[in-house]
């Protein structure tokens, strides 16, 4: 990357004045400092060629590390090429030969002026440096210019004084040559490579770190001196991430040769700072340049949240962030200033600090060298304050050849010096990771402690990482197999492969106590499962069952996971629930409360008990004592039976009390089950974007490893079409092929939603399609109440939109029949809503008018429920002829689905209006003036801090009244949460239009 000197104008000047000076018959001594790379030499030359044009006669001295053994070397090589010296020899007299070289020098400028150009001469020897220290003393009476160039970099082992440590400043000009800064840097790429991107010559530029040197050995590597002569196509190359890609290898060993010349101390704290990086959170290099005077980046304190601590200090309380800032927040005023730069200084001492015990290097000359490199861009901070290496191809060239003993040696060393001083567990762990087993308690236990704050961020597969390092550290055998139980279930969740399956077996036949062998069955068996392999699932557990005679609650444990894992395949749940049921009418003991919460579940499917029945026999087992390993078993069985009673308040605490109590690293059924029950719980309460979060929970990811569609992707879609995002709802119902879905509860739900989304598309055909199978398949699998996937209802309005009006009729009656032995108003009233419309005439109005008051006395949760049947009821009255009664429904409608977010109602209603004469004003659907006027007061004391028990306190309105009208303002606003109000919400009052 040859060219004309860039940033090198001032010291060129300098030179020039010094010359001419010079010529003029006052000499003098001009020192150029500067770091290894920096382009020392290419000054030093082009002194050399201007001093040449200007005629001035140059000698010329370049001093090697070979030389500095022999007294003089280095004035005879400056002096000594001229014919009529050769003979000139210094003998073992050092004063005598100096006299005679001064000699020598002076006979030189009695024919001319003089440039002395002296190239390193911090490798000159020693007689030599106090020669040419002694000449700068005397040359300002002769027409000689001395120019040397010497090394100035801080290094780990303090090197010699400078020339010039012992001269007046007023006979010495220094300049130190800078780095060239990433500007000119930049226009040295693309003077080769022309076609070069912005962000791929920041990358060069960044890993040449503004040494010439290393840019132009990144140049030869990549192929530049042959495209700069035309040989090759005008292509940028790829920039590599390892140095391993480079040929001929031209970077890397420029790299080498940067750091012998700084010495084996500070090539090892460089080769550990290289090494050490590699365990750092956020890999990412920052971008921006260093920050300037008032501008500072705020560092990153977000990874590891548990940490070791002293005694009497709360857990995790030191952080680097400034007060109010995120993390990696720029801060553009002087006292945050202030703050942020004393962090970025404390984030690096502690760097300095790890860094010297890992090297065994000096603490204070360690910092030195960190701020000196930081300085001259061979190291750049990152967003947290951390000295990195300016780019990873430099980072990676630093730990070429560097042996990896030593690399895990370092790695040891910073672990044990992080966890002496309290730093957070996972950044202990990092370097535990990148080092052998250490064979220490302290090891094991931080390893174990990252894995909990890792699975807490819900980050299993760091998780993981953590566990599978532990493995590498003596163990015993039950807490090898309680380890390998939870990276089992960790590697699951993570990823869901064999690997996972493989450590679960494991688990499984290694010797452990009883409630451990449990715990490793339960959760290989849900992996199991979740991988489609069903028979082999429910062998597991009845293997593990028969082992644990004289464990009469371990044996009622398991037979409830085999019952509630059977659910996944259709002839094993009929023989499993039927013995399961023989034995609670024999000896209810040998079942347990689990097992009965789950008989309790069957029959409520099954269309043979009532909501009331049902709630009774759970809050009766809830009362009684239960194994802790049977337990989530049956808060997750309660959870779905409250739901579908309606009693969702009752439903969300037994779902938050499950949660608890799982273990947050072991894989469990009922995990997923509760977690499918808080999305029934939202999609009643018509809470969509918690159903939208809940369908991306990463515990869901393990339930559908083996694919197919999720019960939670079913409940977005059928949300999708409620809220009229009738694209979306088409996309996400094509994203399944549901030909080859396994069998399962959440394809039958997802198919119900698919004709849920097709019939609003307005193709009966293809959702009577989806129903019917539903409907197969839940009676297949003795699921024949509606409270689940109200299948018969939905064939009913398919079958009349297609004009089948009988068997509509037999559908819905029967539906209605089964509804009234579960007998909630919402079932009910769907019941009787289909039923009217396929009844018509007097009393199919009767029936559609009980509908509406059925559903007027159920919870406000059923509210989009009573929407439809407002709606049904306005379309007979308008079909009768009674239009005014008409029009007060399905106004009602209207206003309550707006309220609900309903937007496919809400359209279908003013579509009846208009059918029915009614004028219906254009209304705002988003943005602040969409909102009610009782939303916009709800909203409006949310953004000043009320909460939503306080806000029903000063309106006199019910909690859930203000969490809907929530809701319903958060979807107008765009906005997803609670903090986001404020300054979102317009100033004034709104007017919201009347309809007629």
């Amino acid at each position: 990357m040859t060219g004309p000197l860039r940033e090198r104008d001032g010291v060129r000047a300098l030179l020039a004045a010094e010359s001419e000076r010079a010529r003029a018959g006052s000499g003098g001594l001009v020192l150029l400092r500067g770091a290894t790379g920096t382009g020392r030499t290419s000054v030093l030359e082009a002194a050399v060629r201007d001093a040449e044009d200007r005629g001035l006669r140059v000698l010329r001295a370049r001093c090697s590390q070979e030389d500095t053994g022999v007294p003089f070397a280095t004035v005879l090589q400056l002096l000594g090429p001229v014919p009529d010296f050769t003979d000139i020899t210094p003998d073992g007299d050092d004063r005598g030969s100096a006299a005679r070289l001064w000699r020598l020098l002076r006979a030189y400028a009695d024919g001319g002026p003089l440039l002395l150009a002296v190239d390193d001469v911090h490798l000159a020897d020693a007689p030599s440096r106090h020669w040419l220290r002694e000449a700068a003393r005397r040359i300002d009476r002769l027409p000689v210019l001395l120019v040397v160039g010497e090394r100035s970099q801080y290094d780990i082992l303090p090197r010699d004084d400078g020339l010039a440590r012992s001269l007046p400043r007023s006979l010495v000009r220094s300049h130190t040559i800078d780095p060239l800064g990433d500007a000119s840097a930049a226009e040295l790429v693309r003077a080769v490579w022309p076609a070069a991107g912005p962000d791929w010559t920041a990358e060069f530029v960044r890993a040449g770190a503004g040494h010439p040197l290393l840019l132009d050995a990144l140049t030869d590597d990549l192929g530049g001196g042959a495209r700069a002569a035309g040989s090759l196509p005008d292509a940028v190359p790829p920039l590599p991430d390892t140095c391993a890609a480079l040929y001929p290898g031209s970077y890397p060993a420029a790299v080498s040769w940067w750091l012998d010349s700084a010495g084996t101390a500070t090539a090892e704290v460089a080769r550990c700072l290289a090494a050490l990086e590699e365990a750092w959170p956020d890999g990412t290099w920052d971008r921006r340049p260093p920050p300037g005077p008032g501008v500072t980046a705020a560092p990153d304190t977000t990874a590891g949240k548990a940490s070791y601590t002293a005694p009497g200090k709360a857990p995790g309380t030191a952080s680097y962030t400034a007060p109010g800032e995120a993390p990696g927040t720029v801060l553009d005023t002087a006292p945050e200033a202030a703050v942020a730069a004393g962090v970025a200084a404390a984030v690096a001492a502690d760097v300095a600090a790890v860094l010297a015990r890992a090297a065994r290097a000096d603490h204070a000359r360690v910092a030195g060298w960190l701020t000196a490199m930081t300085r001259i861009g061979i190291l750049r901070p990152d967003a947290a304050g951390r000295p990195r290496f300016a780019h990873r191809l430099l980072r990676d060239a630093v730990l070429t050849g560097w042996p990896t003993a030593r690399r895990e040696a370092a790695h040891r060393a910073a672990a044990e010096t992080m966890l002496r001083r309290g730093d957070p567990v996972e950044a202990v762990a990092a370097h535990l990771l990148r080092a052998p087993g250490i064979g220490l308690p302290w090891a094991l236990r931080v390893l174990r402690d990252a894995a909990t704050v890792a699975v807490h961020d819900a980050r299993p597969g760091d998780a993981a990482g953590y566990l599978r390092r532990a493995l590498d550290e003596p163990l015993s055998g039950d807490r090898r197999q309680r380890l390998l139980t939870e990276l089992g279930s960790l590697e699951y969740a993570s990823a869901g492969g064999a690997v996972a399956i493989a450590r679960l077996a494991e688990a499984q036949h290694l010797p452990a106590a009883p409630r451990d062998r449990v715990r490793a069955a339960v959760a290989l068996g849900t992996a199991l499962v979740g991988r489609g392999e069903v028979t082999t699932a429910l062998e597991v557990l009845r293997r593990t069952e028969g082992s644990l005679d004289g464990h009469p609650g371990l044996t009622r444990t398991v037979r409830t996971a085999t019952a509630l894992l059977s659910d996944a395949d259709l002839a094993t749940r009929q023989e499993t629930y039927r013995r399961l049921t023989e034995s609670g009418e024999r000896a209810p003991e040998r079942v347990g409360t689990a097992g009965r919460a789950l008989l309790v579940r069957y029959e409520a499917t099954a269309g043979l008990i009532s909501a009331g029945e049902a709630m009774n026999r759970v809050r009766a087992l809830l009362a009684q004592p239960s194994d802790p390993l049977a337990e989530p078993f049956l808060l997750g069985t309660a959870a779905a039976v409250a739901e579908w009673a309606g009693e969702l308040d009752e439903a969300d605490r037994l779902v938050d009390r499950g949660l608890v109590g799982q273990h947050p690293g072991l894989l469990h059924p009922m995990e997923d089950a509760l977690l499918n029950t808080r999305a029934d719980i939202a999609a009643a309460r018509g809470d969509i974007a918690r159903l939208i979060a809940v369908r991306d929970d990463g515990a869901a990811v393990a339930a559908h490893a083996h694919g197919g569609p999720s019960n939670r992707d079913a409940h977005v879609l059928m949300a999708l079409v409620h809220t009229g995002r009738a694209e979306e709802a088409r996309r996400l119902a094509d994203a399944f092929d549901l030909g080859r879905a396994p069998e399962s509860w959440e394809l039958n739900r997802f198919l119900y939603a698919r004709g849920v989304q097709r019939l609003a598309a307005g193709d009966p055909a293809a959702a009577l399609h989806d129903f019917l199978e539903c409907g197969r398949r839940q009676t297949a699998r003795e699921v024949l109440s509606p409270i689940v996937t109200p299948w018969r209802t939905a064939v009913a309005q398919c079958r009349l939109a297609l004009g089948g009006g009988p068997e509509a009729l037999a559908l819905a009656t029967e539906e209605l029949r089964l509804a009234r032995v579960w007998n909630t108003p919402r079932t009910v009233g769907r019941a009787l809503r289909v039923l009217g419309a396929a009844t018509g005439g007097r009393r199919g109005l009767e029936l559609a008018e009980e509908a509406v008051e059925t559903l007027r006395g159920a919870p406000a949760d059923a509210g989009m429920e009573l929407v439809e049947a407002l709606l049904a009821q306005g379309r007979q009255l308008l079909a009768a002829g009674e239009r005014a009664r008409a029009r007060d429904r399905l106004r009602e409608a209207a206003d309550l689905a707006e309220r609900r977010g309903g937007l496919r109602l809400l359209a279908l209603a003013e579509q009846a209006l208009r059918d029915g004469g009614a004028r219906v004003p254009a209304t705002a659907r988003t943005g602040s003036g969409a909102l009610t006027g009782s939303e916009r007061r709800i909203a409006e004391l949310a953004a000043a801090g009320r909460t939503n028990t306080e806000i029903a306190d000063l309106l006199h309105v019910a909690r859930r009244t203000v969490e809907t009208h929530l809701t319903s303002t958060y979807r107008k606003l765009g906005i997803r949460r609670r903090s986001e109000l404020a300054a979102t919400l317009g100033h004034g009052p709104v007017v919201t239009p009347e309809r007629s």
